[in-house]
């Protein structure tokens, strides 16, 4: 049995984990995926929590973890949970390793949840590179399963050949990441600057795009709004004529990015994506391009005056505006598919020029960071790299 385990784990180490193994079921369309963790004989878990991106939330939303507790095979450090996924799933994954209670573990309240996500550690058999994690939280791993969307330009050396400029605006930070040698004749202003910039480092990725001839000429604009989500977040007239009227402007002066509708971008994820659309809808003069990715378009919760799912319905009954959007959203994204499909008919019945995809992952920077370079190619018109309409 020694020999087995040291074996396994010889090959676990060689082909890096998870494990991923043809279907059960002999469906092409899927694969085996086995997530291990090995136990340290000095220091062993009583239970090892495998907490996979949207696949774990679905059951703490339900209130039961249990499905996701790994299971040691006996007489052996192997601790193992198999899950049969479709081949084109994308998913970043950490590990909880419990050594007090199984009670405590398995806890779903939101508070519980966040002191998890702030324990959870990456795989360390993993071969694919991390995801990067904010504050004091551990990065991620990530699985990419064969057929998920390409993503050309994420991973490579973290040296940008652009320049960064940061500076505060309005009590605002801003970075502007501007193309190497050559002047902007695109912009792209980013929600959550924060996190595309120190945190996943989208220069580096706008460096390969340029570098491919991906992308045009193009400055990004990385505008924090993580720790004012709420107010800027939801539909906010104020912010989004602040970015038409104050940083577009101090852009162009600064640095010569175009004043151009049809050459400027805004794109946001989540409370981003419904203010990306959102800003095209207020400010077509300003924004011409749209890019949501799994936009929280069910906003407003119980808002009698408003209603939910209200940017929805401004673009049902509004005049239309000449604008481009492009929009994505996740097939576990249980919360927001339905809202993301109603958005896109409406689009296409009104005659807005959309382009909508649906990728199978959740609400994961692992796939927005590939959808957001699809996103940019195409509004701006590089060749998109990643997964087909739908």
């Amino acid at each position: 049995m020694a020999g087995a385990e040291a074996e396994f784990w010889l090959r676990a180490e060689r082909e890096g984990t998870p494990l991923v193994e043809p279907d059960e079921e002999g469906d092409p369309a899927y694969r085996l995926v086995t997530f291990v963790w090995r136990d340290v004989p000095e220091r062993p878990v009583g239970d090892v929590l495998l907490l996979v991106h949207t696949v774990t939330d679905r059951d703490r939303h339900a209130g039961d973890l249990t499905p996701h507790l790994m299971r040691r095979v006996e007489g052996t450090d192997v601790w193992a949970l198999s899950h049969r996924l479709r081949a084109d799933h994308r998913a970043s994954y950490q590990f909880l390793p419990g050594r007090g209670g199984r009670a405590e573990l398995l806890r779903t309240d939101r508070a519980s949840w966040r002191a998890a996500l702030d324990r959870a550690v990456p795989d360390p058999l993993s071969r694919t590179p991390a995801l990067p994690s904010s504050g004091a939280r551990r990065p991620a791993s990530v699985l990419s399963l064969p057929s998920a969307p390409p993503q050309p330009y994420v991973d490579g050396p973290r040296e940008a050949r652009g320049g960064s400029v940061e500076r505060h605006l309005s009590g605002r930070r801003v970075v502007a990441h501007l193309p190497a040698g050559r002047p902007p004749t695109a912009v792209a202003v980013l929600l959550d600057g924060e996190m595309w910039g120190p945190v996943l480092d989208v220069g580096s990725t706008l460096d390969r795009m340029h570098e491919a001839g991906a992308l045009p000429s193009t400055a990004a604009l990385l505008v924090d709004t993580m720790e004012r989500r709420m107010a800027d977040l939801s539909c906010s007239e104020a912010f989004v004529d602040w970015l038409a009227d104050d940083l577009l402007p101090w852009a162009a002066a600064e640095f010569g990015t175009p004043l151009r509708a049809a050459r400027t971008v805004v794109a946001g994820q989540s409370a981003g994506g419904l203010t990306a659309a959102f800003a095209a809808y207020r400010r077509p003069d300003r924004f011409g391009l749209a890019a949501s990715q799994s936009g929280s378009f069910w906003w407003p919760e119980d808002d009698p005056e408003r209603g939910a799912e209200w940017l929805t319905r401004q673009y049902a009954r509004g005049e239309r505006r000449q604008v481009r959007l492009w929009m994505e959203v996740g097939l576990q994204e249980w919360l927001l598919l339905a809202e993301n499909r109603r958005l896109r008919n409406v689009l296409r019945a009104r005659g807005y020029e959309v382009e909508y995809r649906e990728f199978n992952g959740g609400h994961d920077y692992a796939c927005w960071r590939g959808g957001l370079a699809d996103a940019l190619a195409s509004l701006l018109g590089g060749p998109p790299a990643g997964a087909s309409g739908a």
